[in-house]
């Protein structure tokens, strides 16, 4: 059975003399504007009872009314998969995620993914697009995401989203001692040629990412970065235009580079490092019920505390081999 999804909203002033996809995308904030404007040109959605284009303007007080029909959700199995769950409650759950495991299934990853794991632990998550997953994080990217368990939830946390109020800070570590923080602001979209791969290009989707430097080490450098958008790869694809790839990248990170004079452990353990040093460590925002603002952190996995260490031990013998 085709489910309907039906809403009648007026348009306030603060969003008078936007284009109607675009006013429309910051009332629904749970669809995309993708879906909205298939369904403007499907004439499901009516302004002042009259069916209208994408691109009209609206103005303060105007009604919208939508009658749509609904995707049907792709169905997903149900597996019992181990979860690290940080934080849960009756709207919503915090994952912190292992290295190693895809969020969605997708083409190569049909299973074995956070989506599977999670309708085995609530299956009424299979009401919702994408099992309620909010945000993503590449399988080798550590660290938390969280997950809506209701519309209502998944409604309040996609508006923060895009209103830039859910907090997300990572750690790295990239290549090259950086002297001071910054912020990179470039659009970033598919690669022409390789289409896994994501760049920098003046007619892709805004990306800006801040960085500070919380530890400098010989060749490398430890970043706090924050996200004021949230597109695939950003910080890995900014750090390494920026000329200080994360490390351990196998996309964007290029070759092994080797510190002069790496001792035989360093550059064991830089070798045994085999994937990008990327951990969401912070998560912030308002909870979709109570209204409390909520703050999670999960500590830096083992690999990457392991590798901070060596650097620090190399860092030091180098300084005190100088005096």
């Amino acid at each position: 059975m085709t489910e309907i999804f039906h809403q009648q909203v007026a348009i306030p002033e603060s969003l008078a003399g936007m284009r109607l996809d675009q006013a429309l995308t910051q009332l629904l904030p749970e669809f995309s504007r993708t879906q909205i404007q298939e369904w403007i040109k499907q004439n499901e959605v009516l302004l002042n009872e009259k069916a209208v284009r994408a691109k009209t303007i609206v103005a303060s007080g105007d009604v919208i009314t939508i009658h749509a029909k609904l995707k049907q959700h792709a169905k997903f199995e149900a597996q019992q998969i181990d979860l690290n769950i940080i934080f849960e409650d009756d709207a919503l759950m915090i994952i912190n995620k292992p290295a190693g495991m895809v969020v969605h299934p997708g083409a190569g990853n049909p299973n074995n993914t956070l989506l599977n794991a999670l309708l085995h632990h609530a299956p009424s998550l299979e009401k919702l697009p994408r099992a309620g997953i909010l945000h993503r994080l590449d399988k080798d990217t550590t660290g938390l995401l969280v997950i809506a368990k209701t519309a209502q939830a998944l409604k309040h946390l996609s508006s923060q989203l895009k209103t830039k109020t859910l907090i997300r800070i990572y750690q790295t570590i990239v290549y090259h001692t950086m002297t001071a923080g910054g912020t990179v602001d470039a659009p970033l979209g598919r690669h022409s040629l390789q289409r896994k791969r994501m760049a920098v290009m003046d007619t892709g989707k805004p990306a800006v990412t801040h960085y500070r430097v919380l530890e400098r080490y010989r060749a490398h450098t430890r970043l706090r970065v924050q996200l004021e958008t949230g597109r695939t790869h950003q910080i890995r694809v900014h750090m390494a235009y920026i000329k200080h790839p994360v490390f351990g990248d196998p996309t964007y990170g290029g070759r092994l580079q080797l510190p002069k004079g790496a001792s035989e452990e360093l550059i064991t353990t830089l070798r045994g490092f085999k994937r990008q040093a990327l951990h969401a460590i912070e998560l912030a925002f308002e909870h979709p019920v109570s209204g409390k603002m909520l703050h999670f952190d999960a500590a830096l996995p083992e690999d990457m505390r392991n590798l901070i260490e060596h650097l620090r031990k190399d860092t030091h013998e180098h300084a005190l081999h100088k005096t």
